[in-house]
């Protein structure tokens, strides 16, 4: 099932809006408040919006209110239905420190078509577009899957760039890469734009590898689905609780391995607008009387993939 290509711009507007109320409090060290304001002005524009609208991913359950809990209803409650995965802000850490990459995302499909993962950790690994299918696997060492991407992009392996969350967790794929001399791009948070970095050939990230939160990988999924893109996921869970809750929210095969149409069945539209200037997209900018930002859309079923650049006045806010 599509969804209407006008609902793309109700959308946009509403990362808009959680990017300005999140950019209030960048360099202020207050990583809390720059996450409320995000989520209070996200909440706040997607009830304009008429849809009956079911948060999927979200920022917690509903004993974690308020911020935007799994199952919170949104939307004028007239319309279609729509499954929303939301993070109003990726990044707060960036945010609060008025570092680069900070972002409000969000991903938009129709009813039952997004993964509803939990709040756990998820391997993933990520490759560009234009290449044979599934030709990475979890379960193939470090090597073989880079060896198979250098073979599949015509590219020795030590022109390869392999984009990794800087953790200790990650440090026996980075002796892998490191022996096989593979170039690595190291970030510090915000693993929904550094999956997407394989699809952008200005950002020369070959592959995304390595373990970060699932509500993040379905984000990227939804992302890599309107660009062509392979992905592969698995949940990694590290207590009998974690298990619980996935089986809670429909997961029966605690061990699957998802591939992009696992986690995103359907049309999917996709916003990502910036707080601070990235790789991706510029940050919020101050203009007095008017805001300026950025925003990465996309949406799969129309082939669009653009970036829009928006002046808003702030008496509209």
């Amino acid at each position: 099932m599509k969804i209407d290509k006008n609902f793309l711009n109700n959308f946009v507007k509403v990362t808009e809006m959680a990017a300005y109320g999140a950019s209030l409090f960048k360099g202020k060290n207050d990583k809390v408040a720059a996450d409320q304001a995000a989520v209070d002005y996200m909440r706040k524009h997607l009830s304009y919006i008429n849809m009956k609208g079911n948060v999927v991913i979200g920022e917690g359950e509903l004993d974690e209110a308020p911020m935007l809990y799994v199952n919170e209803k949104v939307g004028n409650q007239n319309g279609p239905e729509f499954d929303i995965a939301v993070d109003p802000l990726e990044g707060t850490n960036f945010t609060a420190k008025n570092l680069p990459n900070a972002l409000s995302v969000m991903a938009i499909s129709t009813k039952n078509n997004i993964l509803k993962a939990p709040d756990i950790y998820m391997e993933k690994i990520a490759i560009g577009p234009n290449l044979p299918q599934k030709i990475i696997d979890l379960d193939y060492p470090i090597e073989k899957n880079i060896n198979i991407l250098a073979s599949a992009k015509k590219k020795k392996v030590e022109d390869l760039t392999a984009c990794i969350l800087k953790r200790p967790r990650h440090d026996f794929i980075v002796k892998s890469l490191n022996n096989m001399g593979v170039k690595i791009k190291f970030i510090d948070d915000g693993d929904v734009s550094g999956v997407i970095s394989v699809a952008d050939n200005e950002s020369n990230i070959d592959i995304f590898i390595g373990t970060g939160g699932a509500p993040e990988g379905v984000l990227a999924a939804a992302a890599l689905s309107c660009l062509g893109c392979q992905m592969q996921t698995r949940l990694k869970f590290e207590d009998k609780n974690q298990k619980v809750k996935a089986k809670k929210l429909g997961i029966k095969n605690l061990d699957k391995k998802y591939n992009i149409e696992d986690m995103i069945k359907s049309d999917v539209i996709f916003t990502a607008t910036g707080v601070t200037d990235g790789e991706l997209v510029s940050g919020v900018k101050d203009l007095g009387d008017f805001f300026q930002t950025e925003t990465y859309a996309l949406h799969k079923s129309t082939n669009t993939k653009k970036k829009i650049v928006s002046k808003i006045k702030k008496d509209e806010l």
